[in-house]
């Protein structure tokens, strides 16, 4: 027998224990700790093992195509880009095939799932995951990664705030270049499209949905890629004007800073045979503005869109503070101030009510949520105690709020049963 060929990037005992002598379909519960995890279609062979206290995702490839994929994989990591993390790829020699082992994705879940339970006339909800996989193709294709094969399949979702992430799930027909040209753009729009319209298609049929949402659906996969073109062209446009107008400097970083990117450097040169006109070019760096400010003034590393919503939960203790003392107080001041005092004790409580499912920052982001709407149709601050218990499933009492809080809640149930997979 020839052993098989392991690279490992964590090298932990119960990954190395693992019978990689073995054909991955040979595997057996009784010998190996595998989890059984749904997956979506697929090509090829998937399993998952938890061991060490973690969980990874097995595929197995034929050899070139686990080498390219590993290699792909490992340079979205180092660009910080969205996608799962390699951890290794074992050749096996006496079986003509390789494992590639990724990292799972916790707290993700499929569009799948949520398709199930959805009901056919809640567009809005599809729209959120249709921005997420233009923000995700955006991000690659920025970064000269020509993906080859979008599909609802190869994508997964995590809940940040109240938007969605998009990972890249399956990289086999992914392709790294220096930039890519439009035509590489437009064609790895074209093949998504194409694929998350026959992706919900096949899922409505099985799911026996009239006939008459087809369209619909049709329309819907239709729309992505003006959602990617609005965001390509707000990062990418260089717009001119005169030089008395430098003032739309700003506007211009307010917009993308509003999208989450920090600008790295900008650029403004005359524009040649139009006199006093001014062209600006601006370098953006990845989507973590306000990630990145509150790392700065707290140390807590979170996403994007939770970013968001906290940094409003921080302005707002400011002003509380100011208000108290009677004088300003400083924004790093009152950040560790809410650290202490509103966040933590808050993440303990909103965990709770969630019955610890997801993580403990965005039980707190969606305690946030429920506590606005409920606040609006009260024309009041409801408090945390109202807004906790609706947020756990036992209030409000008034059946108009109630439906304005399950149409938020109800992502977070769906959220939750994916998370329990």
């Amino acid at each position: 027998m020839t052993p098989p060929e392991l690279t490992l990037r964590v090298p932990s005992p119960g990954l190395l224990a693992l019978p990689w002598e073995r054909p991955l379909e040979e595997w057996d519960v009784t010998d190996v700790p595998l989890r059984d995890i749904a997956v979506g279609p697929s090509r090829h062979l998937v399993r998952f093992v938890e061991t060490d206290g973690c969980l990874w995702a097995l595929k197995d490839l034929p050899e070139r195509i686990a080498r390219r994929e590993y290699s792909v994989l490992r340079r979205l990591e180092d660009d910080g880009l969205h996608a799962v993390r390699p951890a290794g790829v074992v050749h096996q020699p006496d079986h003509d095939t390789s494992i590639l082992v990724t990292r799972y994705l916790e707290g993700s879940w499929q569009y799948r799932r949520l398709f199930m339970r959805l009901p056919p006339n809640r567009p809005r909800h599809r729209a959120r995951l249709f921005d997420a996989m233009a923000g995700l193709l955006v991000e690659l294709h920025r970064h000269g990664v020509f993906w080859g094969d979008c599909s609802l399949a190869n994508t997964l979702f995590m809940r940040d705030g109240q938007i969605l992430q998009a990972y890249l799930v399956d990289a086999e027909t992914s392709e790294v270049h220096p930039s890519l040209s439009n035509g590489q753009r437009e064609h790895d729009l074209d093949i998504l499209v194409e694929n998350v319209a026959s992706g919900m298609i096949d899922l409505a049929v099985r799911l026996e949905r009239p006939p008459e949402i087809y369209p619909q659906l049709i329309d819907e996969a239709q729309g992505i890629p003006d959602r990617y073109r609005a965001l390509w062209d707000a990062l990418h446009t260089a717009p001119t004007f005169a030089f008395g107008d430098r003032y739309r400097v700003e506007s211009k970083i307010r917009e993308l800073n509003d999208l989450g990117f920090a600008v790295e450097e900008l650029n403004l040169a005359p524009v040649e045979g139009e006199a006093g006109q001014l062209r600006l070019n601006v370098a953006v760096g990845d989507r973590s503005f306000h990630s990145g400010h509150l790392r700065e003034l707290t140390g807590l590393d979170v996403g994007e869109g939770q970013a968001i919503i906290l940094l409003g939960d921080v302005r707002a203790h400011r002003e509380w503070m100011a208000r108290n003392a009677g004088t300003p107080v400083g924004e790093r001041a009152a950040a560790l101030s809410w650290l202490d005092d509103v966040l933590r004790p808050g993440m303990e409580r909103a965990h709770a009510a969630l019955g610890h499912v997801g993580t403990p920052v965005q039980a707190y982001c969606d305690l946030l949520e429920v506590r606005w709407i409920l606040s609006e149709r009260a024309c009041a601050d409801v408090g945390d105690a109202v807004a906790l218990a609706a947020l756990g499933g036992s209030a409000p009492t008034d059946s108009a709020a109630k439906m304005a809080v399950a149409d938020a809640t109800g992502r977070f149930r769906i959220a939750a049963d994916d998370d329990e997979a």
